[in-house]
Formats: structure tokens, C-alpha cells, sequence
């Protein structure tokens, strides 16, 4: 009997810690999906997820990036149209200058008021569920 099942991926919103109001960084992505999207990939086989996140982050955005915490984990089947994945949701900081790299066209530096609406996957709910802990201290609510 072949099993199928989810490809767990990583994603990094890295907070620039140099600049005023911590801005995030995004990458705009290079091959299909199209559009902008938060730092991050699939994990390798026999790598821990943190060491994923920072090599992603690394070979995205060309920053070594510091591990704050593990934000939360998506998991809906629908969140990513190629394959279902599972993405553990890590938050950063890092200082210096991004640079487009691996399969990134592009990448940005943003302020919560100016992120483009072009976002790929379910980055934008990820982005409205870190922002409201950002700024309230709040999680959502699993299941929701």
C-alpha cells in the first residue's frame, strides 16, 4: 500500500531589526505560484525544521536570520495548490540588506499598511494572524 502524505515546508517572517517599525521582508517568487509571498520552502529529508528555516531564509533573502519562536503550524490541504503541505511558521529577526536569491525573482521590505495584495498560498491569513499577535499579543484560536 502507497502512502501519500503532506510535505512539510517552513515559512520565516523575518522582522528587520535595524530599521524603524520592524518591517518584513518578502520574496516575490520566481516560478509558479506567482506573486509575493513570506520566506520559506520545503524541509529536507534528515534536517531538523529550525535548520530548514534558516537555510531557506538564507538561500531566499541572503540574511542570517535569528530564530525567535515557532509561530503556529498551517496545515489546510487547500493552502497551497501544487501539493498539501504542513508549514511550521517561525518568527525571525535579522539586520542588513536583502537580496533576492534561490527561487526569489524579488524581494521586499514592507510595513504592515503596504504589502502587496498579490500574496501566494494562504500567506495572507499567516500574515493577519502575526500581526494580531504583533500588535495585541493575541493567537488565534486553533481551527480557525
Amino acid at each position: 500500500m502507497a502512502y501519500r502524505n503532506p510535505a512539510p515546508t517552513v515559512d520565516i517572517i523575518i522582522e528587520l531589526i535595524d530599521r524603524p517599525h520592524r518591517p518584513i521582508i518578502l520574496i516575490e517568487r520566481h516560478y509558479q505560484p506567482l506573486g509575493w509571498a513570506i520566506p520559506g520552502g520545503f524541509v529536507d529529508y534528515g534536517e531538523p525544521i529550525e535548520v530548514a528555516a534558516q537555510r531557506e531564509a538564507w538561500e531566499e533573502t541572503g540574511l542570517k536570520i535569528e530564530l525567535i519562536e515557532q509561530f503556529l503550524v498551517y496545515s489546510d490541504p487547500q493552502r497551497d495548490a501544487r501539493q498539501h503541505t504542513i508549514s511550521m511558521v517561525f518568527l525571525a529577526t535579522a539586520t542588513g540588506e536583502p537580496v533576492a536569491g534561490d527561487d526569489a525573482k524579488d524581494v521586499g521590505i514592507f510595513e504592515p499598511w503596504g504589502v502587496p495584495s498579490n500574496l501566494c498560498f494562504d500567506h495572507d491569513r499567516i500574515l493577519r494572524d502575526y500581526w494580531q499577535y504583533r500588535h495585541y499579543g493575541i493567537r488565534p484560536r486553533l481551527g480557525q
